[in-house]
This record gives C-alpha cells, structure tokens and sequence, in this order.
C-alpha cells in the first residue's frame, strides 16, 4: 500500500477522532498538503508535508507511512514526524495561552437578590 485518502490516514494517525471529523477538516480548509489545500479524498503518500489544523495547534508534518487501520498512538505516532518548527510554535502558542488565563477576570457566581434587583434598575425594568 503506497498511498490512502487524506481522510483515513489523518484519523489513523490520530489527529481527529472520526474519520468524519477529518473529512470536515478538510472541506473547510484546515489541512493542506504542499501548501495546497485538499479534499478528503486526496491520497497521502510517504514523503508529502501536511499542515494540519485542529484543536490541538498548528501541526506540520512529513509522512513517513500510510495506514487505512487506526491502531495505538505508539504505532500511530510512527506514521509522522513533526518538524522542529512546528513543536516550537505549538509550545509558544501554549506558552502564551497559558499566561493569557492568569490575567483573566475570574466570575463571581450568580448576582444576590441585590445584584439582580441594581441590574433590573439598570435596564428600566424595576
């Protein structure tokens, strides 16, 4: 097996968790192949570079084996290697994230009776 569609390989390599996840990815752009945007049916061959969008960052990948089965992430994870760049941006990006949480406002819970009845005020209702 030298080449499989776009769609099976990135759900047996693990970036997505269906196959249909995968396909949507796709139709809307989120994975590229060479700098090209793909359909779902696109084959993946070894030695291609995809870039690929998802939840968890921005990966860039080269392809070093095909499979239509998905199997354990140890066998999973031999499908590809990420390059350099790519593993330093998403550990920025985390990096980043992380520190945008400890500046956020934290919640006060629900108003008190008080609170509601000042918000009531405020818009004209009470």
């Amino acid at each position: 097996m030298e080449s499989v569609r776009m769609d099976k390989w990135l759900w047996a390599a693990r970036f997505f968790k269906t196959r249909a996840l995968a396909s949507k990815a796709c139709e809307l752009g989120r994975v590229q192949a060479n700098g090209l945007d793909v359909k779902a049916s696109r084959d993946v061959r070894v030695g291609q570079r995809l870039t690929i969008r998802n939840e968890g960052g921005t990966f860039e990948v080269d392809v070093l084996g095909v499979s239509e089965m998905r199997g354990p992430a140890a066998v999973a994870q031999e499908l590809y290697r990420e390059t350099e760049e790519s593993r330093a941006a998403r550990a920025q990006a985390a990096e980043q994230h992380k520190a945008m949480a400890a500046y956020s406002v934290a919640d006060a819970g629900r108003p008190s009776k008080r609170d509601r009845r000042l918000i009531q005020k405020f818009r004209g209702r009470g």
